[in-house]
């Protein structure tokens, strides 16, 4: 029974995304450039194109991607630290954890 309702759902979303027209996007990720390629159910095709990105908006691509990459970098020195910091802490949490048996007894 599950089948059959997973099967007929497809059915009627296939069946009304075909009913749409089909759409391609071609999409240049260096220079931001994208297409976009419309085929209507009449015969008629819409082509949008919206150009690469202009000069300010590759450097603030360029920033945004530093910033990504240095965080990245930045993150992983932090964790290091924490980690280093953390075994020097439980080290010296035993050491002080012997002596205080040793005073004890």
């Amino acid at each position: 029974m599950k089948k059959i309702l997973m099967l007929a759902a497809a059915v009627v979303f296939s069946t009304a995304a075909f009913a749409q027209g089909e759409k391609t996007t071609v999409r240049d990720d260096a220079s931001g450039a994208k297409t976009t390629i419309e085929e209507r159910d009449n015969g008629t095709v819409k082509v949008e194109a919206r150009s690469g990105r202009t000069k300010a908006g590759q450097k603030a691509y360029n920033t945004k991607e530093d910033v990504k990459y240095a965080g990245k970098k930045t993150g992983s020195v932090v964790k290091k630290g924490a980690n280093k910091t953390g075994r020097a802490v439980k080290k010296g949490a035993k050491a002080v954890k012997n002596k205080a048996e040793d005073v004890v007894d």
